[in-house]
């Protein structure tokens, strides 16, 4: 759940959630502040295993991650990465295990998580982390610094993992992931991840918007068809559709707890 409400400089605003900074802390990150905690802890509350969730949401990122680096993809453009972790889970890391010279184009919205994401990568080339909004993706895929590292005429992995469950039907996430598609060349990847609880599982889904909600963002809960729409112009690679931990698992995949298999998530390539 990584796209990220802005961060305002002055006043009182200065002090509310950010969407990146609770999703650092569901992962066990460091730089998350008290009030991303305080929001990030009355969330778990309200959907026990968020965390798991989101645990599973990174394995699945690494795991699609890997797989577009084995089908020869060079080149990665993560928009909503949320805080980098010091590590080597990143996908850069991921990618550069496989693909030695891989490219990765970070894009995130809150400043503090680009300032970090910048501090971190200062020593890492090939790799770059820019402010840019998935609601313009004109403006991601024109910005010099994306453009410095990713070349549009050459296959490109696109990740939108957990993004979109932050953008309402009225903004039309459906045609910004079309206008995102249609700059990309064939043979580039789409991978995808949405946050989907079953309506049929209590007050879990309607208390955690009810959380997001009290800071002005909003939280879609959209199943494997709404979601599959995303995919419109690629050709979804096998298992198709699943949920987190179903989606090619490695033999430690954590498949126990529920909350590891919600979710939607698939992997498309561009014909």
């Amino acid at each position: 759940m990584e796209r990220s409400s802005d961060r305002h400089s002055t006043g009182t605003a200065a002090q509310a959630p950010s969407v990146a900074g609770m999703y650092d802390f569901y992962a066990g990150g460091q730089q998350s502040r008290d009030a991303d905690r305080q929001a990030a802890t009355a969330a778990m509350a309200a959907l026990p295993g968020l965390d798991v969730a989101v645990s599973a949401n990174r394995a699945f990122l690494r795991r699609a991650v890997r797989h577009a680096a084995e089908r020869g993809v060079t080149q990665f453009l993560d928009i909503g990465s949320g805080y980098l972790a010091p590590g080597d889970g990143n996908v850069h890391d991921v990618a550069r295990r496989v693909v030695p010279d891989a490219r990765v184009a970070y894009v995130e919205l809150d400043p503090a998580g680009v300032a970090h994401n910048r501090a971190l990568l200062r020593d890492t080339p090939g790799t770059v982390a820019v402010r840019g909004d998935f609601l313009k993706p004109h403006d991601i895929l024109t910005d010099p610094e994306v453009c410095a590292v990713i070349d549009l005429d050459r296959p490109v992995a696109l990740l939108l993992v957990a993004v979109l469950h932050f953008i309402e039907d009225k903004d039309d996430p459906w045609g910004k992931v079309g206008e995102l598609r249609d700059a990309l060349a064939p043979g580039s990847h789409l991978i995808l991840s949405h946050a989907y609880i079953k309506p049929d599982t209590g007050s879990g889904p309607d208390a955690i918007k009810g959380v997001y909600r009290t800071f002005g963002s909003s939280l879609q809960n959209r199943g494997p068809v709404e979601t599959g729409r995303f995919l419109d112009g690629f050709t979804l690679l096998e298992p198709g559709l699943t949920a987190m931990a179903d989606w090619r698992p490695d033999p430690d995949t954590e498949t126990e707890h529920p909350m590891s298999h919600s979710g939607v998530v698939g992997v498309g390539v561009k014909p």
